[in-house]
């Protein structure tokens, strides 16, 4: 098989271009950021936000992932569907995968297994573990509406088609915005408010991309493929388990950081503070988790384009750090924790000190996602899985030593094990990408 992309402009690619093909993307996963600070302005105004903000932050986790099997499709579709085989195969896969996550979910649901995982294991009071319970009800179309969407993303990336993946984004933002303000002034509890949002939006976003990319498929279904036409289930399987492992262990952290947080010192606190905090830090993070479709799609046939990309992404992971602090170190922190997101001063005080630990997340994040791009395009992707799993034992090993015997603040503890789980990850995969790069060769192409 052979994974990479070749669009017209990677002939003669540019700065300019690379902005304008990453672009689209960024804005993309950039709105997306905006989902959860929205609706957590919301849930922070409704009563008991206290216990609704952590309900929420543990529906929203378990959501996660179920979803994490299927994160990695828009990479694959991008990678591999070049003409009518390639698709076909590919979209079997996809609907596999999907029915196989949702069922999943509904096992979770059985009310005897959620609270033995939730109230049993994590610890989480009785209280919040009813709310959630209900939440990750409304959760179900969640992760299907997902699989499918990025899976037909992937195509229209492919296809140098990246504005229409951000009018999908556009759709599910102002479904967001307009169900979140209907929940909310209906008096609805503020973890259903955030979970019926969300549901309701990545179903529209779905539905707005299969409309989006139907043009572009009818192109497809009458081509034949050159690159990718022996493809089998078991060939994309191979390709593919190394990338859903990956985002099954990167997601599976957000369990054993409930476990550690519910164990901690203010729990509570802690438990309602850190989806705050994660979701502002993911704003600034979602500039680079764009990043890895436009390597693999720009790179060039004969990986010409590598050096321009790769100066690209440490401009990218500079200007990033540059902003969360200017946000980290100012009153625009209060601004945002206080007047924007609702929290009351005591929740407030709590986030500040997690949020300045995490100011080199996104640039690491923008490493990260050039890292693994690099290991699907040269069809070594079972490095990133070990990553992803050196990144959790990681965090799994800070946490146990800063709640354990440190006696540490939870939201404070996890913010420390993320950002040293992730530097971990990122000197894992540094001899990888270096090999990869020599196994190209002196194609590095321009600088």
């Amino acid at each position: 098989m052979r994974f990479s992309k070749t669009v017209d402009i990677t002939e003669k690619l540019t700065y300019r271009r690379i902005f304008l093909f990453w672009v689209p993307l960024a804005l993309t996963w950039l709105m997306m950021a905006l989902e959860q600070p929205i609706l957590i302005a919301f849930i922070a105004r409704l009563d008991e936000a206290k216990f609704n903000l952590a309900a929420f932050g543990i529906a929203g986790s378990f959501a996660m992932i179920i979803e994490a099997p299927i994160i990695m499709l828009m990479s694959a579709s991008t990678a591999l569907v070049s003409g009518r085989r390639s698709y076909k195969k590919l979209k079997k896969f996809t609907d596999i995968l999907n029915a196989g996550i949702t069922g999943i979910q509904l096992i979770i649901l059985i009310p005897p297994v959620f609270r033995f995982i939730v109230t049993g294991l994590m610890g989480v009071p009785e209280d919040v573990t009813r709310i959630a319970h209900v939440a990750l009800l409304i959760f179900l179309p969640w992760a299907a509406s997902i699989g499918y969407r990025r899976f037909y993303q992937g195509i229209l990336i492919r296809n140098n088609l990246t504005r229409r993946v951000t009018y999908g984004t556009i759709v599910r933002l102002s479904v967001i915005v307009i169900m979140g303000l209907i929940l909310y002034t209906a008096g609805v509890k503020g973890a259903y408010v955030g979970a019926g949002a969300m549901s309701l939006a990545v179903l529209c976003e779905a539905i707005a991309t299969r409309i989006m990319v139907s043009n572009t498929l009818k192109t497809i279904l009458l081509r034949e493929d050159n690159e990718n036409g022996n493809l089998r289930l078991r060939s994309i399987a191979k390709f593919y388990y190394p990338l859903a492992l990956t985002s099954i262990l990167s997601l599976g952290v957000h369990p054993f950081v409930t476990f550690f947080l519910g164990r901690s010192r203010m729990a509570l606190e802690s438990l309602a503070v850190l989806p705050v905090v994660n979701s502002l830090v993911f704003i600034f993070r979602s500039m680079g988790l764009s990043y890895q479709e436009v390597n693999i799609a720009l790179i060039g046939e004969k990986k010409q384009n590598y050096r321009m990309l790769r100066n690209f992404a440490v401009y990218l992971g500079v200007i990033v750090t540059i902003l969360i602090s200017v946000l980290a170190f100012t009153p625009l922190a209060d601004l945002w924790f206080i007047n924007i997101s609702g929290l009351s001063k005591e929740l407030a005080d709590l986030s500040y000190l997690p949020l300045k630990i995490l100011i080199l997340m996104p640039a690491l994040t923008v490493l990260l996602n050039f890292q693994r791009s690099t290991q699907i395009i040269n069809g070594t992707t079972g490095s990133i899985s070990v990553a992803t799993a050196t990144e959790l034992i990681g965090i799994i090993v800070v946490l146990l030593v800063c709640v354990v015997f440190l006696n540490l603040i939870g939201v404070v503890a996890a913010s420390i094990a993320f950002i040293v789980g992730r530097g971990m990850s990122n000197l894992y995969l540094v001899p990888k990408q270096a090999a990869a790069v020599a196994s190209w060769g002196n194609k590095g192409g321009r600088r």
